[in-house]
């Protein structure tokens, strides 16, 4: 698992880092940058290679490279082991060694390309949007945010508000999912809701058709309301 994949750089630019970084290093030295497109890559089908550099990470894959080699009839390749250099600087969040992966986490908050205006957006109020799982960190942003003057819309809160008796999917869901869905005081018991709907693709589908549309119009009516309290100026941030 790779922390943060989305925030790895291109093939082409990396490629393009380690060739400049080989000339720095060596102006005259001889080599081929190839893309690995299988856990193995050229190193198992390559009759000319000899050596493997691995870390102690990475010995057990070397030797599966070996082992590969082997069932294609190939020589072992020698395993020269290098030690991985430590991050003095690192935080408790991230690895104790030099690391792409703690250098990706850096990356969080960065602007990573200018921003693309779309035409049909209006140019206020500016709409952020939380989005994560479970523990991901969105309303200790949230909150962050809000304390800084942003307003802030709870979706959680309006996914929840959709279903009670008098609200805007209130008669959809029940008409869509039966009585049998209702406590005895008329509102929505979203356990047996739940049973009702997860696990069945043609079901959940139906049921979110019904509540994500009237979820985004309450947003929207919200994001409203922040510019009528005169939070025109300040981003919206919806969660």
């Amino acid at each position: 698992d790779k922390v943060l994949r989305e925030l790895i750089e291109p093939y082409e630019v990396r490629a393009a880092k380690l060739r400049e970084f080989l000339g720095d290093v060596k102006p005259s030295l001889r080599y081929d940058v190839v893309p690995l497109l299988d856990p193995y890559g050229p190193a198992a089908t390559d009759p000319e290679l000899r050596c493997l550099v691995v870390s102690e990470e990475t010995r057990k894959g070397g030797e599966a490279v070996n082992q590969k080699r082997m069932e294609n009839g190939l020589p072992e390749l020698s395993l020269y082991e290098i030690v991985l250099l430590k991050d003095p600087d690192h935080s408790e969040s991230e690895e104790d060694k030099v690391s792409s992966s703690s250098l990706r986490q850096r990356l969080l908050g960065t602007l990573l390309q200018p921003l693309q205006k779309g035409p049909a957006l209006p140019a206020r109020p500016y709409v952020i949007g939380l989005t994560g799982g479970t523990g991901s960190g969105k309303t200790s942003i949230a909150k962050y945010l809000e304390q800084l003057g942003a307003f802030l819309i709870d979706a959680d809160r309006l996914g929840h508000a959709v279903y009670v008796p008098g609200g805007p999917a209130y008669a959809q869901v029940v008409a869509a999912f039966g009585q049998e869905i209702l406590n005895e005081d008329g509102t929505i018991n979203r356990k047996v809701l739940g049973a009702k709907v997860f696990g069945n693709q043609e079901r959940l589908k139906a049921l979110t058709d019904i509540v994500w549309p009237e979820i985004a119009r309450m947003v929207k009516r919200q994001v409203g309301e922040a510019d009528a309290l005169g939070k025109r100026d300040a981003p919206v941030v919806a969660v």
